[in-house]
């Protein structure tokens, strides 16, 4: 039976618009299928934006820098509005690339939700879609049922379309997108208290950091609150009232959901095509992004394995080459470099010391942590964190890591060198730069520990 498509696309975020236009590219005939806005979480509610945000709130600390290097800078003000406003004209003219990208690409925009109705069928309203190949990019959304009554409480897409910061806040979780937004809403003036399970916020990232995260919360002004997540979450006049473990009650006017976020699978009607998604709600593939169903393939956040755009982007070309070109390949997720863009931001690239020594890697541990010039010139306290990595038997640099200004352009720049075996030699033998903080990274001589 001849399909309507070759390639239909569930999602027009970022990786389903990569997948979509290289299928085209080698001549497929694609649609993709968006209920939203066109751009995704990343464009429209998530990477974008709140980096914008980090910006606004770097402009805090450094209006006060610029004090101490001879400049007479009148009391700054923040208003929300205003970035509100201008944040809405940036992802609306970069909603209306994506779709000029797709019309170029010869790819077909159906709006509405799609919904599988059998092998290789998918309904979206009234309208009936076949297609020989249907790829599932339909990405996640915050958790909203995580502790009772945080159903009530804002998630990172409300704060960003908010036009006016509270004057106290809490939020609840601590991941990324927790320690991102209270390190931002410190620095914009928000009297911040950060809520999470653990000892250190952003578990799986590497102690050094996780420890020099804490630290630079706590210099911004943010109260930190370890092994300490609500039992429950209850509306009062004044606003939410946060429930804790040892008899404690907290009253706040306004609090953060960022307790994780969720594949999107739930309207997807997922067994008419025989696909069971794990506890998390993900879509379970293989390494060639193939689910359980013929013909049905997944991608980035729904399938909840390395939740980063640049991953689901990578994974939609090649699933796309691999289908309609004559290049069959797979994603290498093994160095995957992620930051947090925290302020100072930090980055990583490669296992923390715990993955690498489970991995059974014996180590070389190089360390180094300093006050960087442009802070000692104005008597700052802030400090940059630098670790690498090494095995000790094959001298390759397994890791990078690091916390301080330019943390994920510099790491961004050492994952090449990592993705090609770089020994510690390599970077022994590159000259220095001078004067940077990323110099650091090739003259660090001695081993901090040898494991």
């Amino acid at each position: 039976m001849t399909q309507d498509f070759d390639f239909l696309v569930l999602g027009a975020g970022s990786g389903g618009v990569a997948a979509s236009r290289r299928a085209a590219l080698h001549g497929a005939r694609v649609a993709v299928v968006e209920g939203s806005r066109v751009g995704g979480t990343c464009v429209i509610r998530g990477c974008v934006p709140k980096k914008l945000l980090m910006y606004a709130a770097q402009f805090g600390a450094g209006f006060a820098q610029a004090r101490g290097y001879g400049w007479t800078v009148d009391e700054p003000r923040f208003e929300m509005e205003r970035w509100a406003a201008q944040k809405a004209a940036e992802t609306a003219r970069l909603e209306g690339i994506y779709g000029q990208l797709l019309a170029g690409s010869q790819v077909e925009l159906i709006k509405g939700w799609a919904q599988f109705d059998g092998p290789h069928r998918v309904r979206i309203g009234e309208r009936l879609v076949t297609a020989q190949h249907v790829l599932i990019a339909t990405g996640g959304a915050p958790v909203r049922d995580s502790i009772p009554g945080i159903d009530a409480c804002a998630t990172s897409d409300d704060l960003l379309d908010l036009q006016h910061l509270p004057e106290r806040a809490a939020i609840v979780g601590g991941g990324y997108i927790a320690v991102e937004f209270a390190s931002m809403l410190a620095r914009l003036g928000v009297k911040v208290s950060l809520f999470y399970r653990d000892r250190l916020p952003l578990r799986g990232f590497d102690e050094l950091l996780r420890a020099a995260a804490a630290s630079a919360l706590q210099a911004a002004g943010v109260d930190l609150h370890p092994a300490s997540a609500p039992q429950c979450i209850q509306r009062t006049a004044a606003g939410l009232l946060l429930v804790l473990g040892d008899d404690r009650a907290l009253e706040f006017p306004w609090v953060l959901n960022a307790t994780g976020r969720r594949p999107n699978t739930a309207g997807l009607a997922l067994d008419r095509v025989g696909i069971t998604p794990d506890q998390n709600g993900a879509v379970p593939i293989t390494a060639s992004m193939q689910s359980a169903a013929a013909g049905i393939h997944a991608i980035g956040d729904v399938t909840n394995r390395n939740n980063l755009t640049p991953v689901a982007i990578a994974e939609g070309r090649a699933l796309a080459d691999s289908l309609f070109g004559s290049t069959p390949r797979q994603v290498d997720l093994s160095l995957v470099p992620s930051a947090v863009f925290m302020l100072p931001p930090m980055a990583s690239c490669g296992p923390t010391e715990t993955a690498a020594l489970a991995q059974g890697h014996r180590l070389k541990v190089f360390e180094t942590d300093f006050r960087p010039m442009k802070q000692a010139f104005i008597g700052g306290t802030e400090r940059t964190h630098m670790k690498l990595l090494v095995d000790a038997t094959t001298d390759r640099v397994l890791a990078v890591h690091m916390l301080g200004d330019d943390a994920p352009e510099i790491v961004q720049g050492l994952a090449v060198a990592l993705t090609a075996g770089a020994t510690k030699a390599h970077f022994d033998k590159t000259i220095a730069m001078h004067p940077t903080a990323a110099e650091e990274f090739v003259l660090m001589r001695e081993p901090s520990r040898v494991l």
